[in-house]
């Protein structure tokens, strides 16, 4: 089993930057496929980044070239960086982490973009 706790989200003005982090604890987390995902109120929960085992990373359109995701599987932590902030950022971001049929939940971290 994998725990996985998020942190580094907060208040940014629009253009700004944050670098979330998820680090993980309890199992091999170099096998798991990690995953941020991001919630906005009255909307679903949406993929924002992707990044295997083997390092092949995805990202949703409207983040695409805006964010980084990257991992360090000696400090079992996976990052998502975050440029050129947006109003529509705003949400509360998840990280998952996934290996075969198992699938775990962080508890996320706000990020808020405001002028």
């Amino acid at each position: 089993q994998v725990q996985l706790v998020e942190s580094g989200g907060g208040l940014v003005q629009p253009g700004g930057s944050l670098r979330l982090s998820c680090a993980a604890s309890g199992s091999i987390f170099s096998n798991y496929a990690m995953g941020w995902y991001r919630q906005s109120p009255g909307r679903q929960r949406e993929l924002v980044a992707s990044i295997t085992s083997g390092r092949v990373i995805k990202y949703a359109d409207p983040v695409k070239g805006r964010f980084t995701i990257f991992r360090d599987n000696a400090k079992k932590t996976v990052y998502l960086q975050l440029n050129s902030l947006k109003l529509e950022d705003t949400a509360v971001y998840y990280c998952r982490g996934t290996y075969g049929p198992n699938s775990y939940w962080g508890q996320g971290t706000q990020v808020t973009v405001s002028s």
